[in-house]
């Protein structure tokens, strides 16, 4: 794997100490149990008055930082960590990190990429099934008593051989085309850059891949880049025939403007992985039917969790060794 070298620690070469580790948020367990144990390292409190005690007698020494993806390295948390030099992130996405100020600062930031493909793919396929198949609404149908009064089950939509839109084909977006083809399904794909390696057919734009096709499945990076990409134009683009999956950042996608598409039957349904503002999930959307919600379980295996929290020590160790990370983001 490729390593790299923040330019603070190439200064630095005495030992880091746990008390200049810092723990931001709530992280895996198994991290969580090391950090204390192994590391002895300090915990970011949650409410303000003793975070800022803490900063202002530690502040200064912090070289070190582990969160997760959900919380990261914030802009204003950043700035009080003047002698910060690397990031450790349990999670591939870390758009919860300021990463324009470590890009700036020479702040190495690391991510647990790869071993949570399968399990994020699986989800993915999982809920392509489950919303175009009515799956969940067909259990609710048999546990509420529905069928046993000989009611029938609404039709639903066939999920094999449909033309199916991947936005943001990366690892995660490869391992879930790789499975799509299997059903017999068409992939067209929307990217940053084309990609000559594939053959699938490229769109130049998301609302052109979204008109193009008759499943739009969300898997681009999260932050700022990407924000609110599946606005107004390309969900009106998806058609009242068409489904939307997303197992990406809750903020790719305009919810509001999606919660609409939904209420008004201008897209046939959804299924969401992610949310704007989770744990908080839109009121509208959990009496239909039609749209499909998860917790943002995506990588939530117990062999995946696992890999990840084992990568996510081994850039820890490895940046106390050597200074070098073993999955530095590019």
């Amino acid at each position: 794997m490729p390593t790299q070298t923040s330019a603070a620690a190439q200064e630095q070469s005495t030992p880091i100490t746990g008390e200049q580790i810092l723990r931001v948020g709530p992280v895996n367990p198994t991290v969580a149990e090391s950090l204390k144990e192994e590391f002895a390292t300090l915990v970011l409190p949650d409410s303000s008055a003793e975070r800022a005690a803490l900063l202002a007698s530690h502040g200064e020494q912090i070289r070190v930082a582990v969160c997760s993806g959900r919380f990261g390295v914030d802009s204003e948390l950043m700035a009080q960590l003047p002698n910060l030099e690397a990031i450790i992130n349990f999670g591939v996405g870390y758009d919860a990190t300021d990463t324009q100020q470590a890009a700036e600062r020479g702040i190495a930031i690391s991510n647990t990429p790869d071993v949570l493909n399968d399990c994020v793919a699986d989800t993915a396929l999982g809920l392509y099934l489950s919303t175009l198949r009515s799956l969940g609404a067909a259990e609710r149908f048999v546990r509420d008593g529905s069928w046993a009064s000989s009611q029938n089950f609404p039709l639903a939509t066939r999920a094999s051989g449909k033309k199916v839109g991947i936005l943001g084909l990366g690892r995660i977006g490869q391992a879930i085309a790789t499975r799509l083809e299997a059903f017999g399904c068409e992939i067209h794909y929307h990217n940053r850059n084309q990609k000559p390696e594939v053959s699938y057919q490229y769109h130049s734009s998301a609302a052109q891949l979204a008109a193009e096709t008759e499943v739009l499945i969300v898997a681009a990076a999260g932050g700022p880049q990407s924000a609110k990409m599946v606005n107004q134009e390309v969900i009106s683009a998806v058609g009242p025939q068409g489904f939307i999956i997303n197992i990406a950042r809750g903020t790719v996608i305009d919810e509001q403007a999606l919660v609409q598409a939904l209420l008004s039957g201008e897209i046939a349904g959804a299924g969401l992985d992610v949310f704007e503002n989770e744990p908080t999930v839109p009121s509208e959307l959990l009496d239909l039917d039609n749209v499909v919600l998860l917790p943002h379980l995506g990588s939530g295996t117990r062999e995946t969790r696992a890999d990840m929290a084992s990568l996510t020590l081994g850039n820890l160790r490895a940046y106390l060794t050597e200074r070098k990370l073993i999955t530095p983001i590019s």
